[in-house]
């Protein structure tokens, strides 16, 4: 007669533990990684480079003293960001240069608008401060713009 051997039954083996991970786990952080780390340097070097673009425009308006020569300066920093647009668009005049000015905006704050004042305001002996805050604003935003610093 046979011996009876005693039946088990059958035991799973235990469930893996969650650490250490797998290795996939591990490729995937660090290519997460590597990604947000690309994102902040990107925006970092983004925001050094606006807040060096807006120290050039700061700094040019600090050094005029009246409102005659901010309106210079304004005009003479606008023409440096237009060389970026069309290498020819510093040698706009009049009309043409404030049409230029408004080609990618949907208003027209120079040709009609704060902006006119650039075109006799460097030559004037008298400019209200007022309109050249006015034009200080409107100039900013588009030479931050066109030097690549827009939002």
């Amino acid at each position: 007669m046979a011996a009876q051997l005693p039946l088990r039954d059958v035991h799973l083996p235990p469930a893996p533990s969650w650490w250490p991970p797998a290795p996939g786990w591990w490729l995937l952080a660090a290519a997460l990684l590597a990604v947000a780390a690309v994102v902040w340097f990107w925006r970092r070097r983004r925001a050094r480079r606006r807040a060096a673009i807006e120290r050039v425009f700061d700094q040019a308006l600090a050094a005029a003293e009246t409102p005659a020569a901010q309106v210079a300066a304004i005009s003479e920093l606008l023409r440096r960001a237009a060389r970026r647009r069309d290498p020819q668009a510093d040698r706009l005049q009049g009309e043409a240069w404030l049409e230029f000015l408004d080609r990618d905006s949907r208003r027209r704050d120079f040709a009609e608008g704060d902006g006119r004042v650039l075109l006799d305001g460097a030559y004037r002996r008298e400019v209200e401060p007022g309109r050249v805050a006015a034009l200080r604003d409107l100039a900013r935003r588009r030479f931050l713009q066109w030097m690549g610093a827009g939002r």
